[in-house]
Formats: C-alpha cells, structure tokens, sequence
C-alpha cells in the first residue's frame, strides 16, 4: 500500500528531529548529570528538579512559555534576526529547542543514575594513578556509565519521536518544515483520513514497543554484567 509523499517527509523530519535533539542532549545533558551526581552543594536538588520539570508540567504550559521565548518579542527573536529572520518559533530550529527543553529529564536522570551507581572507589584509584579530573571522566567514568548513556539516549530518542503538545504550540504543522509524524496522525484525524492515521498509528505503537523491548533487553543485560 503506496502511502502519500507527505507522509514520508513527516518521518523524515521526525528522524531528523529525534536525532539532532539526541545529540544535543548528550552533550549537554552528561555534564549536567555529572554535575547532579558529584555536587555537594545543598541547592543542587533544586536544580534537579527545574531539570526534571518536563515531566510534570502540561506540554501547554511548557510549549506557551517557549513559544514566548522562542517568537518575535523574545530571546528567540533576537537570535533569530542574526540571519535576518523574525522568530524561532513555528521552525525547524524552534522545534529542536522546543524538543531539547522537553525531553532533558529523560537523558540527565538514566546519566545522573550511572555516575551515582559507579560510587567513589573507581575515580579514587585513578586519582591514586595521578590521572588527570579530565582523563579520569573519559577513561573511567563514561565507560563505566555506558549503560546510562544508552538508555538516555534511547528513551530521549523516542521521546522526541513522540512528542505532540510541545510540537503543536512551538512548531505548528507546517508542511516539509514542522509537520512530523505525532502532528501528521493529528492532521488525519482532523480530515476524517482515517486510513493514512491507522498507519501511522500503527508503525508509532510498533516503535513504542520496540523501545520497551529494548530497554527490557538492555536492563536485564546490564544486570547480569553487574553481578
């Protein structure tokens, strides 16, 4: 069954969406779980908790604030009028920022768990090898934490990939530039299209339960190199 070519431009940009913001989690997201896990400072959890905000707050809410963030009158739209554009908002661009801000607790929690389950022992032997803060966190720690990277990665991946609230308010359904597949599925059931809705429907519950498995897969490996 031949599906439109619209349909696959909104996975596209949703692979594209759920890559790039992955990546931008990944760098941003380990020191702050780094941060997180080794801090002694007393308001370190109150930073904690901003991080993990996201998964409390209604996407609304989340989505008005950066929609005001992101347009004409805010932040974004200075930043934007750097290559002569008005706003952030209702873009590609936007959408990444918009996509970053909302999945961050799923990337820094699964981080911050693997640095804090390590303990102190491994960095205190490299401390007594002379190595360096720096060498010590990408020959000791990441490797250690490897397993937290791969399920933030996983599970900040497919948070991106569906997302809808967030999507909706800050990027709207712009056809070959916002509309990924959550607002595609949207879209057709606006239009009574139900066919092409069941089939997106569909392949999205398959990828949810390709995660799960995934991620079951991968806590009972871990598990087992841990005992």
């Amino acid at each position: 069954m031949e599906l439109p070519p619209e349909v696959w431009t909104a996975v596209r940009l949703t692979v594209e969406l759920a890559t790039t913001a992955t990546i931008i989690l990944l760098i941003i997201g380990t020191p702050i779980a780094w941060w997180l896990a080794r801090s002694k400072a007393a308001w370190k959890e109150m930073v904690g908790a901003i991080v993990a905000l996201p998964l409390v707050l209604p996407p609304t809410v989340l989505g008005f604030y950066l929609l005001v963030t992101l347009g004409p009158s805010g932040p974004g739209g200075a930043l934007a009028s750097l290559w002569g554009a008005r706003t952030l908002a209702f873009t590609f661009e936007g959408l990444v920022i918009g996509s970053v801000v909302y999945s961050m607790p799923f990337v820094v929690q699964p981080v911050r768990n693997a640095f804090e389950a390590m303990g102190e022992r491994p960095l205190e032997v490299a401390a007594t090898l002379r190595a360096s803060p720096w060498k010590t966190f990408w020959t000791v720690a990441v490797p250690l934490a490897r397993p937290g990277f791969l399920t933030g990665a996983v599970l900040g991946f497919a948070h991106c990939v569906g997302e809808f609230g967030i999507v909706l308010m800050v990027g709207g359904n712009i056809p070959n530039e916002t509309k990924v597949l959550s607002v595609a599925i949207y879209d057709y059931v606006e239009t009574m299209q139900w066919r092409e809705a069941n089939i997106l429907a569909a392949g999205m519950v398959v990828f949810a339960f390709s995660v799960v498995l995934a991620m079951t897969t991968l806590e009972k490996r871990t598990a087992r190199i841990g005992e």
